[in-house]
């Protein structure tokens, strides 16, 4: 079974047909997809060569290239859609956390959703694009909107697993710089840095005019906090190791955990970006359904 067949749930998809993953705001380029320009006339420009993977379209062979190399490249542009949706996943350590009553760690989940998203929108005839980023930013795949890349960007997905410390906030001012293009970002991470440094970097892209979702990840253990008998908590991303008796820190960290997620919620109004909390408990096809549905009829009512 190959990537894009273990991250792909038909079932899930089944569900969410019907579905478009809609930007909100008004987005510049030349129209392949469902998205209509506002411009009229556009300039294609040729970006860079990628190698040929099984699926692609053959008419952007570079015939030339290939007259010289015996290998097949494709031709690349910079403006083929008019709707770009990135995808930033989170592969710090923290993500690799599952929970015993969990069957999958909040990075498996993240990549879940990710695929998910990026099947519909490649499916709307749009384009999608990844990148992936811990300490420092890993893996970057250019928006593309064939079937190729849509098992490319499953691949990519796979070959990063969790590891690596991370601070969000310089991360995100990073990926703010490096998505030139205005266009829908949505960022898969458990959101764990202190609150104001997170949010200013979220405002980064904002300042960039675009349109962000941030789709929180978390296990169920960390927002229930269901331990009961002494515990070694293992630190990750560089923290110690903590024996600890639960029950008597349940009702701090609760508070703690929910202030949390009330800072980051309300940042994240304040910008104006959407935000959606994603526990690993729940159905994937419940949680993309409730937050593409909520998106459409924002966009309807534009």
């Amino acid at each position: 079974m190959d990537s894009l067949q273990r991250l792909l749930d038909p079932e899930a998809l089944g569900k969410l047909k019907g579905l478009e993953l809609k930007a909100k705001l008004i987005v510049e380029g030349y129209v392949s997809g469902l998205h209509k320009s506002p411009y009229h006339g556009f300039s294609v420009e040729f970006a860079e060569h990628r190698e040929y993977v099984p699926g692609d379209d053959l008419r952007y062979v570079d015939w030339k290239v290939f007259g010289k190399s015996d290998r097949i490249y494709l031709k690349q542009y910079d403006e083929e859609t008019n709707f770009t949706c990135q995808l930033l996943v989170d592969t710090s350590e923290s993500m690799a956390y599952r929970s015993p009553q969990s069957k999958v760690s909040k990075l498996e989940y993240a990549q879940y959703v990710a695929a998910s998203l990026a099947y519909l929108i490649v499916h709307q005839q749009d384009a999608v694009g990844l990148a992936t980023f811990d300490k420092s930013v890993g893996h970057v795949l250019r928006p593309g909107s064939t079937p190729a890349h849509l098992r490319q960007l499953c691949e990519l997905l796979e070959r990063n697993p969790a590891g690596g410390e991370t601070a969000l906030g310089p991360i995100l001012h990073d990926l703010a710089e490096r998505l030139k293009r205005r266009g829908l970002v949505v960022i898969l991470s458990d959101l764990f840095d202190d609150p104001e440094s997170l949010l200013l970097g979220l405002k980064h892209f904002r300042h960039r005019r675009h349109d962000v979702v941030l789709l929180h990840v978390i296990d169920p253990a960390e927002q229930d906090f269901p331990f009961v008998d002494p515990t070694l908590f293992k630190g990750l991303e560089g923290l110690g190791d903590q024996l600890t008796e639960p029950r008597s820190l349940k009702a701090a960290y609760q508070r703690e955990f929910d202030g949390f997620l009330k800072a980051v919620r309300g940042g994240a109004r304040d910008l104006h970006m959407d935000y959606v909390l994603l526990r690993t408990d729940q159905p994937l096809e419940v949680a993309l359904h409730e937050f593409l549905a909520r998106r459409m009829h924002k966009a309807g009512r534009r």
